[in-house]
């Protein structure tokens, strides 16, 4: 959930703390509480093919840092890179909150500055009226997401590799894909809104400095993403947020920081019965990765 007060946001111990913080990250030698043992944020791993879950999550990013030890990286399906559409393309996924941040709310709950205004690292996200938690959705159809980006020839970097991590802030975040060099980035998250609010909004920056360069080319991915979502998944467009599915935020650090195009979806509404029940299907998560793949590639060539 992209909230004002408690989306995709950074934590603010101070600029050079965060800086500081940022920069354990990218070397994977964070010391965020409960952050996973497996692949480092930022690092590339390739994909897999099984659907993930929330006990398997830490297993499966070590499997796939163990190979990515072997083969560097790289797809497992052979193909001449010429014939991928994503060959030497970076691509920086971003799958909003993370699973331990219910355990460690005093942490994520301290500020950092998001270009604008101090707000705080990060939170919980929302859920379901069942429990079922939108930091689990998001990490699920990352996961779908970089399988499929694998596939087509492209290297990924992963904010967070798994769901049981807390964090990282969402400054830090916004610098995991900066430094990456990423031609695009998405942030995959959903709403918790009132009920009767229903289906999907994309979040775009708005100038503030750092992201300047990169508005129009947001923009155009947004409008590739909507086009994406309604072809190929049943969730319509926001009866409630913003414009015929668009709508610009100037209050979001991973916005605001962000110096690749970049946008930020919210799947619909998670207090939303309709929502919700696409929300928590794995065939329907799925469809979504397909979407925002299919948007990644018409952005991208």
């Amino acid at each position: 959930m992209a909230s004002r007060h408690g989306g995709w946001q950074i934590h603010g111990i101070g600029r050079l703390a965060a800086l500081v913080a940022a920069a354990a990250i990218m070397t994977g030698c964070s010391s965020l509480p409960g952050l996973s043992s497996g692949a480092a944020p930022g690092e590339t791993v390739p994909a897999t093919s099984a659907a993930p879950t929330a006990t398997s999550s830490a297993a499966q990013d070590s499997a796939a840092h163990d190979s990515a030890a072997h083969d560097g990286g790289a797809s497992a399906r052979p193909a001449s890179p010429a014939s991928l559409p994503l060959a030497g393309e970076v691509v920086g996924v971003d799958p909003g909150h993370n699973g331990g941040n219910f355990t460690h709310t005093a942490y994520i709950a301290h500020l950092i500055w998001n270009g604008r205004e101090w707000e705080t690292c990060n939170t919980t996200g929302t859920e379901t009226n069942a429990g079922y938690t939108e930091a689990q959705f998001n990490f699920n159809v990352a996961s779908y997401l970089r399988a499929d980006l694998v596939a087509d020839g492209a290297r990924v970097v992963m904010t967070r590799t798994s769901d049981d991590g807390v964090g990282p802030c969402v400054n830090e975040r916004a610098a995991i894909i900066n430094t990456a060099h990423a031609d695009v980035g998405i942030a995959i998250h959903a709403d918790g809104a009132a009920p009767g609010g229903h289906g999907f909004a994309i979040l775009v920056p708005v100038a503030d400095g750092p992201n300047d360069k990169v508005i129009a080319a947001s923009a155009t991915f947004a409008d590739d993403l909507r086009a994406a979502m309604l072809a190929s998944t049943s969730m319509p467009v926001s009866n409630y947020d913003g414009v015929d599915g668009i709508q610009p935020r100037d209050d979001l650090a991973g916005l605001n920081l962000v110096q690749v195009p970049m946008v930020l979806i919210e799947v619909g509404n998670m207090r939303n019965a309709t929502d919700a029940a696409l929300q928590v299907a794995p065939a329907f998560q799925q469809e979504v990765a397909r979407a925002i793949l299919a948007a990644i590639v018409k952005f991208l060539t």
